[in-house]
């Protein structure tokens, strides 16, 4: 079971698996207060991740534009950077509901 430390209020602030100098109370799994603590930390993290999937397909796209004007060669990228542009357009043409985020022309 893991030990959490609380402030003053009562919340959860930090959750540890073992026994230490902070984290004393040892709670169950299907605590009520560590499963509210457990969701916030894990919101944050999903809200940072979406984040940078969001960027990451902007990214692809500007690049793609880029190249599609002629202001950069697909050929200039080193080799790994180009491996990777090629997987993730073969991975997205065979998904299907993926908006285009910048637009066409």
């Amino acid at each position: 079971m893991p030990f959490v430390k609380r402030d003053e209020q009562g919340a959860v602030v930090a959750v540890s698996e073992t026994c230490g100098v902070d984290c004393v109370e040892e709670l169950p799994a299907d605590d009520e207060s560590l499963i509210a603590f457990l969701q916030a930390m894990g919101g944050q993290a999903a809200t940072l991740a979406a984040s940078d999937q969001d960027l990451i397909r902007v990214l692809e796209d500007v690049v793609e534009l880029l190249i599609a004007k002629g202001i950069i060669l697909f050929t200039e990228l080193p080799p790994q950077a180009q491996e990777k542009i090629l997987l993730r357009q073969r991975l997205r043409a065979g998904a299907t509901g993926l908006p285009n985020l910048i637009g066409g022309d």
